[in-house]
């Protein structure tokens, strides 16, 4: 008997770090870097299985998406009136409203999230002025009468961080339901006695990670950050894009939102709320009551909200990106903060270049994180050879996240051109296909390169120092993963 649990002793530790390696060739997600994460468990097993359950593991799964939306979609099913339904969650591509060689593209999205779903009839203005987002949102706060949502990345400890903050305070005690959804990871930074004032309104305060929310949804969105901009006041008019609330957004900093109302407010409406309720936030009056069903305006915006997250099928907007560079005829622009390109998107954009179409990339010279610079920088030379145009906007730095493309598709939204942005964290995109809103992103695209510099790949390498060659070759193989 003593031989055999020697036997087992031996046997078991093996038997475990071989499942756990199996565990690891079967996920998807971790294919190019399989060998890593085999490694791992092989010589360190217990600390590489919590890390590959953090970092590593493909939660794209309809058991994970079941578990952490069932009960929001179950809400929504069974509170919503059919007839609302139909004007706020319409089925298919409407006949008109959009171009026909656009249209694979809004099927993509489609079928890429149940929710995304196209809307005809918005009005929409595009702000690109911090100074304007305050003022169109201070006012729309102050006009608040039953609901206002808000779900930010960044929110300022500073004095307009203070401002919005202390406005939601006065209209909450006015008895308007205020809810506010933070992210986690950047919060922490914030004294809790910056919220205090909040929860003693009555504001609901809800993180977006908490290990209130049990062990397997925490361990899920460790690695997962809440990175979307939304507020919806009323159910009537909806803020989305890539400004945050803090003083380097509304004073400083350049960036792109849209304010928006018509019957695309619906969609941000719904992702707030089951974002929140995945969060255990609290929702005690039925969810119809926070949608305001409105028929489309003639002559107003098509927008398809399109949003991801790490439980999702598909990786949408960048499939979406993707077969944009693959479909443009003349040309696609990108405003970008932050360039850690996936390999398949990285392939595209060169792809498309060197097939005539004109690919442009704006970046800004001066990035809010030192680190980040030598990120970005790292795919330069690859994409010069290609004949991809690299610009990087002077001045203040630059924010905006946005794309235009053959005088039709502009997109604003949350999402940078990453790794982490088009894989892992929760992103919303705002979709909008229209003429004359495309002729003016591009025309603002190229007005700020009139101040920026264009790189050729003759000056590109010709400024290159051996250290910032090694620093951008390091950080490129590790943000890959993480």
């Amino acid at each position: 008997m003593s031989s055999i649990l020697n036997i087992i002793v031996v046997l078991l530790p093996a038997i475990l770090r071989l499942a756990l390696c199996y565990m690891v060739l079967r996920d998807k997600r971790v294919q190019e870097t399989a060998m890593a994460w085999v490694l791992l468990m092989l010589f360190v097993p217990l600390v590489g299985f919590v890390l590959y359950l953090i970092f590593g593991k493909d939660y794209r799964t309809v058991k994970a998406r079941n578990y952490i939306h069932g009960e929001a979609r179950r809400r929504l099913n069974e509170e919503i009136t059919p007839e609302a339904a139909g004007l706020l969650f319409p089925d298919g591509i409407p006949e008109d409203g959009l171009e026909e060689s656009f249209r694979p593209l809004a099927s993509l999205n489609r079928a890429c999230g149940d929710g995304n779903r196209l809307y005809v009839g918005n009005k929409m203005e595009v702000i690109s002025s911090g100074a304007r987002k305050k003022e169109l949102l201070m006012e729309d706060i102050r006009n608040a009468r039953h609901s206002v949502h808000l779900e930010y990345f960044r929110f300022g400890n500073d004095a307009s961080g203070r401002e919005v903050r202390d406005l939601l305070i006065e209209k909450a005690r006015q008895g308007v339901e205020v809810r506010f959804l933070l992210n986690s990871f950047v919060a922490r930074r914030i004294p809790r006695k910056f919220w205090k004032p909040m929860e003693e309104a009555r504001i609901e305060v809800v993180r977006y990670t908490s290990i209130s929310q049990g062990l397997p949804l925490f361990i899920m969105r460790l690695n997962c950050q809440q990175h979307r901009k939304i507020v919806v006041i009323d159910g009537r008019i909806a803020y989305t894009g890539g400004m945050n609330v803090s003083d380097n957004y509304f004073n400083v900093w350049h960036d792109t939102h849209l304010r928006i109302e018509g019957p695309a407010v619906a969609r941000l409406q719904a992702s707030f709320l089951d974002t929140w309720i995945s969060c255990k936030g609290s929702v005690e009056k039925p969810l119809g009551d926070y949608f305001q069903p409105v028929r489309p305006l003639e002559g107003g915006k098509t927008i398809q909200i399109v949003t991801d997250e790490a439980d999702f099928p598909w990786p949408t907007t960048q499939m979406a990106y993707e077969w944009m560079l693959g479909n443009a005829r003349k040309y696609v622009y990108f405003q970008t903060p932050y360039f850690v390109p996936p390999a398949s998107f990285l392939l595209a954009l060169k792809t498309a270049a060197l097939r005539g179409v004109d690919v442009r990339v704006m970046l800004p010279r001066n990035v809010d994180t030192p680190i980040l610079g030598p990120f970005n920088r790292g795919y330069y030379t690859e994409c010069l050879e290609a004949g991809v145009r690299i610009i990087e906007s002077e001045g203040e730095f630059n924010h905006s996240k946005t794309m235009v493309a053959d005088d039709y598709l502009s997109v604003v939204g949350a999402t940078n051109l990453d790794v982490r942005s088009f894989t892992i964290n929760n992103e919303v995109n705002s979709f909008i296909y229209d003429r004359e809103t495309a002729v003016g992103f591009r025309k603002a695209f190229e007005d700020l390169m009139d101040g920026a510099t264009e790189w050729t790949l003759e000056s590109w390498l010709g400024s290159r120092t051996l250290k910032e060659i090694i620093v951008s070759s390091f950080v490129r193989l590790f943000y890959r993963e993480f």
